[in-house]
């Protein structure tokens, strides 16, 4: 006997395959974190923070000034069900009017909105279809749900002929569907965060008007990563598209862009009410602090004076000067992509926007939009990430159980607060590593096993270390791995 109890030996086997899978979490490292006290060594390339809000010193004065006249900072006092505080009402009713929805309902995280949301909104004989890359929060509402596991179906990742194929099919194989006795919900990501692609939001409402004219379908939308970023005054991409009366739902983070915490959900006054009564991640569980209610909607008058505006075209444009730089350069000096690519979607061809597809299950041509989220695609995340920070940027490895086998890719978050100048080290970079990695051999045979780790779409990556096995035969060195034959 050890002494261990079942449990502990349970959770230590757990632990350690995650160790020899290169796949255990981990927090970073808290010194490389910025504040604006203590500012990072790094350049960053990899928060949310997209805007570079939360070292506003406009947005901090702001918010100080406000918190100095408010008659409640500290605290919430409970469930919104048992205390229901102004504050709480008035930024509800403001981001209705701001977001042009019906109803606005508070959650405490994106998280909470979608369980909640996907838990209890749809009903015994419903079905919900949602894109294979869907957050991990829509999977955990619906394994509470009472939408039974054979109702519940992927497609293909912004795949409209996939999801024409699935709609039809539905259709033909379920009379409840067709007879508008039972609904269906479809559940995507305005701006995908491991990806950074965007749902094809039009083509997806029209092709749920069309196959289901009794209007028993139903499109969710994730804004958690274009609000602030995309639309008229940051509003996303919904408002941007026209489409505010077409979505039933729609989700917006305060804790991303917008430098705040907490999310609401711009819905209807049926939806909301129900929610309100059937959703347990709001129900039991004390709502946001006044603080947090503050500072959320200080942020938003960051929206309205223009300033996200600002921040946002800053964003765009530093996205695309970072393709436009890397693209050629990968290309001008013969990086294969086997070993670092962009994904295809950022070079496709700009084509003017059509009225609408001849085909319903056929994409429109339209002019791709830049995006802070840009994966450099790689089988050496690791390496090429612990390069990078050798030169002081911070960009992170992302790889399987986190994105999908064989789609390992460095994630790099752009920010407004970026400069051309780190955005250059980072270009130079990333092609400095792919030329002495080719000149190394690395992937030849040099005696060294590239190891995997990372965690669940939607969560951070995870693991530690410099992502290679010794073996006797390489070692890394800032990681690239040195030859010793």
């Amino acid at each position: 006997m050890n002494g261990k109890s079942a449990l502990e030996t349970r959770l230590q086997a757990a632990l350690a395959s995650r160790e020899e899978r290169w796949i255990r979490r981990r927090l970073p490292d808290p010194a490389l974190s910025t504040s604006s006290t203590h500012p990072s060594p790094l350049a960053d390339f990899t928060s949310n923070d997209y805007l570079s809000l939360s070292a506003s010193s406009k947005l901090r004065t702001h918010l100080l000034q406000r918190l100095s006249t408010a008659p409640d900072i500290l605290g919430s006092g409970g469930s919104r069900l048992l205390v229901n505080g102004r504050a709480h009402a008035q930024l509800e009713e403001r981001l209705a009017a701001f977001f042009g929805g019906e109803e606005a309902l508070l959650f405490n995280s994106g998280f909470d909105a979608n369980v909640g949301f996907f838990a209890c909104v749809p009903q015994r004989g419903d079905v919900v279809i949602y894109d294979e890359y869907i957050h991990a929060s829509v999977h955990d509402g619906l394994r509470s749900s009472r939408v039974a596991p054979d109702s519940q179906f992927s497609f293909p990742h912004n795949s409209l002929s996939g999801l024409w194929d699935l709609l039809s099919r539905l259709k033909a194989e379920r009379r409840g569907l067709r007879d508008g006795e039972s609904s269906l919900f479809l559940a995507v990501e305005s701006l995908y965060s491991m990806d950074g692609t965007f749902a094809p939001l039009t083509e997806m409402a029209d092709m749920l008007e069309e196959v289901f004219p009794l209007k028993n379908a139903y499109l969710v939308v994730d804004e958690a990563h274009s609000t602030g970023i995309y639309g008229p005054q940051g509003r996303g991409r919904v408002a941007l598209l026209g489409l505010e009366d077409r979505v039933l739902a729609r989700l917006h983070t305060f804790g991303k862009a917008l430098a705040a915490t907490g999310a609401v959900v711009i819905t209807s006054t049926l939806i909301r009410d129900y929610l309100l009564n059937y959703a347990r991640s709001l129900i039991y569980t004390t709502s946001l602090s006044y603080a947090n209610i503050i500072a959320a909607d200080c942020s938003f008058d960051m929206l309205v004076d223009g300033t996200a505006q600002h921040l946002s075209n800053r964003l765009l444009d530093l996205s695309s000067y970072f393709t436009n730089t890397l693209q050629p350069l990968l290309t001008s000096r013969q990086i294969p992509p086997t070993l670092v690519s962009l994904p295809s979607s950022l070079s496709s061809p700009h084509h003017p926007p059509t009225p609408s597809p001849p085909h319903p299950h056929l994409p429109s041509p339209i002019i791709p939009l830049p995006s802070p989220i840009i994966p450099i695609h790689t089988p050496h995340p690791r390496p090429l990430s612990a390069y990078l920070l050798a030169l002081g940027l911070n960009a992170r490895p992302i790889t399987w159980p986190t994105v999908p086998k064989g789609k390992d890719r460095v994630r790099v978050c752009l920010h407004a607060g970026n400069t051309r100048a780190e955005v250059d080290r980072l270009v130079r970079g990333v092609v400095d590593w792919a030329e002495e990695t080719l000149r190394l051999g690395v992937g030849v045979d040099l005696g060294v096993d590239l190891k995997l780790g990372g965690g669940e779409r939607g969560g951070g990556g995870g693991g530690g270390g410099d992502g290679v096995r010794r073996t006797g035969r390489g070692r890394v060195l800032d990681g690239v791995l040195e030859s010793k034959l």
